[in-house]
Parts: C-alpha cells; structure tokens; sequence
C-alpha cells in the first residue's frame, strides 16, 4: 500500500466513525474504534506506541507516544476538542521530524463534521495529488 491509500482509508474509516458517533466522546474512544477499524481492513496498527529519541547527546526512552501508527508509516494524532489549535498541528510535525515519518494525519472528532477537523501533515513530501487529502495544503494563488 502507498502512503495515499494508507491515509485515504484512515480518512473514509475516520469519517464513518465520526457519521457514527457523533463528537462529544473521549479521545480514547475514537483511537480504540479508529484502531479496530483500521485492523479489520488489514492495517498494522499501534496503539500508544513509546517513542524513542535522540537529541545532543541525551537519550529519551520514551519522549512522546503517538496515539495511532498505522503501517508504521502514518502517525495519527486524535483530539475530541470543539476547534483545533494551530500547536496541534506544530505537535504532529515535530512527531514527524523526529521519527522521520512523512506524513501524519491529525483528526479531530470534536468537530461539527470530521472534514473540518481533519489535517494532513507532511514532512518533506511532495503535496498529495488526491484533493481530499489536501484540507491542510494552502492551494497557490493564479497570477493573472
């Protein structure tokens, strides 16, 4: 599977689940169904995953935890919050630089409708060519 199928079925998962569900519930609600949904399509998934790193020289067993690593390529970050804050997305990209993964999704189940909390991180990777998969990507402007 490439990274585009990897996240496109996080999303079509994620937006059935949020249809579903509804927001209001824990964190922890959405990352357990979100997990087991991922599993049931085939998916490897990893939950609470212990991150290791390493920086001037000092050693962090565990620095942070990803709530989602799908495939061991896409870290997926959950929040039930009723709007995102823009350290949200700063949060994930560094999760990204530092276990030089590509790209991460950040999805909101708080939102009114999961499109609206839904953003899609990359980490040095060219822009995705599947419009749904751009929510987070400032489109350039025509020069006329």
């Amino acid at each position: 599977m490439d990274l585009d199928d990897i996240t496109g079925t996080i999303v079509d998962v994620a937006i059935r689940i949020h249809k579903d569900l509804g927001p209001g519930l824990l964190e922890s609600v959405y990352e357990a169904v979100l997990a087991r949904a991922l599993e049931t399509r085939g998916l490897k998934v990893e939950r609470q995953k212990p991150i290791r790193f390493e920086y001037d020289g000092l050693v962090f067993e565990e620095g942070f935890r990803t709530d989602l690593l799908v495939e061991g390529r896409v870290i997926v970050e959950l929040k039930s919050v009723e709007r995102l804050a823009p350290v949200h997305s700063k949060q994930l990209l560094t999760y990204l630089r530092l276990t030089h993964l590509q790209v991460g999704l950040l999805l909101n189940f708080g939102a009114a409708t999961l499109k609206e909390g839904l953003q899609r991180i990359v980490n040095d990777l060219s822009p995705s060519a599947s419009p749904i998969l751009r929510v987070n990507q400032v489109q350039p402007h025509a020069h006329g």
